[in-house]
């Protein structure tokens, strides 16, 4: 099934036309559509996730953006699923409520609130809280979970609404959505609408820095509209009558930053946080075309790298299988040709299970028949769980089993050659 999508010519951060390709990559199907019918999964059409810069501003994004409504259909994807996800978001409640006290009882709204999952730790700490998600089932469930959800993308409009039925909020929350819009402008616009004058807004996005330095391939897919670093960021905000005052580099996602923000000239100072990163950025010359073409490179070793692995296996004639049927894996299957190697996936998300992975068509197995199938060689789409999904299967291993990891490197890892 097509769906609607859009191709912008202008810098999604500061509209410049001064856009360049920097990252040539494989067009891939959008990676939450498992189907029922192989047929259809093969069927699914694939879309462009190349990689532009700006060359005013240095911002790097997607310029191919997906109709929203096509996007977010039949999410599968559930925040309190993953229980580092769980920790980190009661971490971060918890840091907000001691480092900015907004007041008791005041309200916090969390953009791309999923299911609830960070709003229900401040509704636990005396705050009235409300949600924002376009993904409609998800929206419907963290309702009836008691996080009252509006489920829609976040508009001046739906910003007003909210406003005028529960007022201003003492703190905003966007973590992981925030580069997710593509239009971005309008949606902190309506952020900034819903803050208090003494309010914060708290994002959190992947950090460039991490993705290039540790070659995070996998997390380019369609969702991921940008891939955001602090200076641009810092011209970005104070456009839209924000200013940056905190930022913390974190180590979900395999390195993100958590920035805070407040109204353009808020009660706060801006803590040497902002300025230390920032200088960090112009050292590493983040800015500089340079940075994503060496990325680029990388990225093409690790291909060459993959293809040859696939043309051994062909030859031997081993079976392949792919672990974890994650929003990554058709990144990472197209990119490194995996998809023509990879005979069946093991997952155990039940909207996956006995389904048909988007692309290349293969079924989804639950990961008890690991031992049962004992492919030759198995290769983590799920790359953000790696480690974890190595270390449970050390029987597979044992009997002589094969992992390859993407990231940083493509690499075989057995019992010989521990992940290290």
């Amino acid at each position: 099934m097509s769906v609607a999508v859009a191709r912008r010519d202008t810098c999604r951060l500061c509209n410049s036309e001064a856009v360049k390709l920097v990252v040539n990559l494989n067009p891939v199907p959008l990676a939450e559509k498992y189907t029922l019918s192989p047929e259809e999964a093969r069927q699914a059409p694939k879309y462009p996730i190349d990689l532009y810069m700006c060359r005013d501003c240095s911002h790097v994004q997607l310029l191919d953006v997906i109709n929203s409504k096509d996007l977010w259909s039949d999410y599968t994807y559930h925040s309190g699923q993953t229980q580092g996800i769980v920790n980190h978001f009661q971490e971060v409640s918890e840091k907000i409520i001691s480092m900015y006290a907004p007041t008791a009882g005041s309200l916090v709204i969390d953009v791309g609130s999923n299911d609830g999952t960070l709003l229900r730790f401040f509704k636990n700490a005396g705050y009235r809280v409300h949600g924002i998600d376009p993904a409609k089932e998800i929206a419907a469930k963290a309702t009836a979970s008691g996080i009252e959800t509006t489920p829609s993308i976040i508009t001046k409009e739906v910003a007003k609404n909210i406003r005028e039925k529960h007022g201003t909020a003492s703190v905003v929350t966007a973590f992981n959505v925030y580069a997710h819009a593509d239009n971005l402008g309008d949606m902190t616009d309506a952020i900034r609408s819903l803050l208090s004058d003494d309010g914060i807004f708290v994002f959190e996005v992947q950090y460039l820095m991490d993705i290039v330095d540790k070659v995070l391939i996998g997390t380019i897919f369609h969702e991921h509209m940008s891939h955001h670093s602090l200076k641009p960021m810092i011209r970005f905000l104070e456009a839209h009558q924000l200013e940056l005052i905190d930022v913390e580099r974190v180590s979900i996602q395999k390195g993100s930053i958590i920035g805070i923000a407040q109204p353009k000239g808020g009660p706060r100072k801006i803590s040497s946080s902002v300025t230390e990163l920032v200088k960090l950025e112009e050292e590493r010359k983040l800015d500089q075309l340079a940075v994503m073409e060496q990325f680029n490179e990388r990225i093409e070793q690790n291909r060459r790298i993959a293809r040859e692995l696939v043309k051994n296996w062909e030859q031997l004639g081993l079976t392949v299988a792919g672990y974890g049927a994650a929003r990554s894996g058709p990144t990472l299957m197209a990119q490194f040709e995996f998809d023509k190697a990879i005979q069946f996936i093991f997952d155990d998300h039940p909207q996956k299970v006995n389904r048909f992975s988007p692309g290349n068509g293969v079924p989804v197995l639950p990961t008890s028949e690991l031992m049962n199938k004992k492919p030759d060689i198995v290769i983590i789409l799920a790359w953000i769980h790696a480690r974890a999904i190595i270390e449970k299967s050390q029987e597979y291993l044992n009997a002589g089993g094969k992992f390859v990891i993407c990231t940083p490197d493509v690499r075989v890892i057995d019992k010989d050659h521990p992940l290290t």
